[in-house]
């Protein structure tokens, strides 16, 4: 079974099969196949409704997620996926003189996705990620049946930002590499390393171009623009400019012995600076090593992923 994000499976062809009649939804309940469909109401209680299509879904409380009954997961966690696809396996069909309903618990294919999937990565494996919610820390993401990791701000790109919201929307698609898990078998990742190295970055620009980048700081001795997610420049100060801003600049030269890349402000402007669809230059499933810094440059910026 492919283990996704929570609202990956619910247009795929099986998930669609399984919900189109009572005896597809029982044959998962045998079966004990992860499924998908849109909460359409939590309750008073915090029970989920859950609408299957050709029948109703109830997920209560405690089978709501994992850490719901011990309370190490907030209610919020509940509430929040009404009008969102939620995962789950079917544990009855029940028909109590009137029509049939469906049991389910979200809880239980959060612990199948974990035990069949998530306990067996390891450090270095590339996996999908779906941004849930944003925190001045750093990005929540679901690895699985929503079971949630999170990606640390430093972790997401080399060129520093002030909040992830900045890189990320919620609900985005991503890929993120395993960079920890600790003895509970909570997940921490890394972003950056998929956003390649300075010379892959060096080589999408020239000296003598005039490109769109934004401000991320102003110093007191400059203006930092990033280029791409992994690469910014240095600018002399230009009034007016602020962080966030959209900006031209011409690239004046790239200095790969210093990783430093010298950029004249040719225009600010005083708007939203439109984020880029993420380019990946690493797409393998696992990466045990990987260096920023060029071979020239006596400055080692690299990550090791170890067992």
């Amino acid at each position: 079974m492919n283990y996704l994000p929570e609202g990956r499976l619910i247009d795929t062809p099986q998930n669609r099969c399984s919900l189109r009649s009572i005896a597809g939804i029982q044959e998962a309940c045998v079966s004990g196949k992860i499924l998908e469909a849109r909460a359409a109401m939590c309750d008073s209680m915090h029970n989920l409704t859950v609408d299957m299509g050709c029948i109703t879904g109830v997920i209560e409380r405690e089978e709501g997620a994992i850490g719901i009954k011990e309370g190490i997961v907030r209610d919020i966690a509940l509430i929040s996926r009404v009008g969102k696809p939620v995962s789950f396996v079917v544990t009855d069909v029940v028909n109590e003189g009137g029509p049939p309903r469906a049991v389910l618990s979200r809880r239980r294919a959060q612990q199948i996705c974990y035990n069949h999937y998530i306990k067996n990565l390891r450090c270095g494996d590339i996996i999908d990620a779906r941004i849930t919610h944003l925190e001045t820390f750093g990005a929540f993401c679901d690895i699985g049946a929503g079971n949630v990791a999170l990606l640390p701000i430093d972790a997401i790109s080399v060129s520093r930002i002030g909040h992830p919201g900045e890189r990320f929307s919620v609900g985005e698609d991503i890929r993120a590499i395993v960079k920890n898990i600790d003895v509970q078998g909570r997940v921490t990742l890394t972003h950056k390393e998929l956003l390649g190295t300075w010379e892959e970055n060096a080589r999408l620009f020239e000296s003598g171009q005039t490109v769109s980048g934004v401000i991320r700081s102003v110093e007191d001795y400059g203006v930092f623009v990033e280029l791409s997610p992994n690469m910014a420049g240095l600018a002399e100060l230009h009034t007016g400019a602020r962080p966030g801003m959209a900006a031209s600049v011409f690239i004046k030269n790239l200095i790969p012995e210093k990783m430093k890349v010298k950029l004249i402000i040719i225009n600010i402007f005083d708007e939203i600076y439109t984020k880029k669809r993420t380019k990946y230059f690493y797409c393998g499933g696992h990466i045990t090593r990987w260096r920023y810094s060029p071979s020239c440059c006596e400055r080692v910026v690299e990550s090791f992923f170890g067992e």
